[in-house]
């Protein structure tokens, strides 16, 4: 399957975060960000950014002089012995945040074997998840999550797809049209979340940016009930500033 790359600035964020993870493991007694700042290359803004995130995550740790060590979570998916287990926690731990911080339930999907595949959700008693009224992996033409992943493929793997998944009317706002859809999803820019406005399901309207790793696709999406549509591109935009953590644990 054949990838249509288009590095996105969480994909950029989660780089340079390897590139100061790498430099404090390689100091088990810490490192200062004045020697981060000269190691890296990164500006000093950047890397307080950064290590902000990292901290947060707890990635790295701050010890009384001040200097970086690693933290208890990289050790932790640095295991082999509990790595899966690790990262399905941090992973819905991060989800769970999200989903706070947005007021929207989280998903995370990949496109695994020719498939759409929620992997995992945060959602609430104040922030339900969509009712997968239709199978999701039947209907990738008409949610935020489907064109997200279907748009990270080239011409040849979405065509694919929609020989074996054919696009059905859910709502009158769902495109059936394959040359149309097609047409959609190679102009959606890798750096713009792609939505759904009711395509899926009458009520509901969802956001997705792509996470992409390697030669791994996939996605994070947010859904809000229809009266909270005027949330959604703010909610998106944080939504994909927020997806550099994710990268970074599915990259460690």
């Amino acid at each position: 399957m054949a990838l249509k790359h288009e590095p996105t600035a969480p994909y950029h964020s989660a780089q340079d975060a390897l590139r100061v993870l790498d430099t404090v493991g390689r100091r088990s007694a810490g490192v200062t960000d004045a020697e981060l700042a000269r190691q890296t290359g990164l500006g000093r803004e950047r890397l307080t950014s950064l290590l902000l995130m990292l901290r947060r995550e707890g990635y790295v740790e701050q010890i009384t002089d001040g200097a970086y060590v690693t933290g208890e979570a990289l050790s932790r998916l640095g295991s082999a012995r509990d790595r899966d287990l690790a990262l399905r926690d941090k992973l819905q731990h991060t989800l769970d945040r999200l989903r706070d911080s947005l007021g929207a339930a989280v998903y995370i999907s990949r496109y695994v074997d020719g498939e759409i595949d929620i992997t995992g959700c945060a959602e609430s008693p104040t922030t339900p998840a969509v009712h997968e009224w239709v199978d999701f992996r039947s209907s990738g033409h008409a949610s935020a999550i489907g064109k997200s992943l279907l748009g990270q493929l080239d011409l040849n793997a979405r065509r694919d797809h929609l020989s074996r998944h054919r696009p059905a009317r859910l709502t009158s706002r769902t495109i059936t049209n394959e040359k149309v859809l097609l047409s959609k999803l190679d102009a959606q820019t890798a750096t713009v979340p792609v939505l759904d406005l009711q395509e899926y399901a009458v009520g509901t309207v969802c956001a997705a940016v792509p996470i992409t790793a390697g030669s791994s696709v996939g996605c994070l999406a947010l859904s809000l009930p229809v009266e909270h549509a005027h949330r959604l591109k703010q909610a998106a935009d944080t939504l994909n500033r927020g997806a550099a953590p994710v990268l970074l644990s599915l990259a460690l």
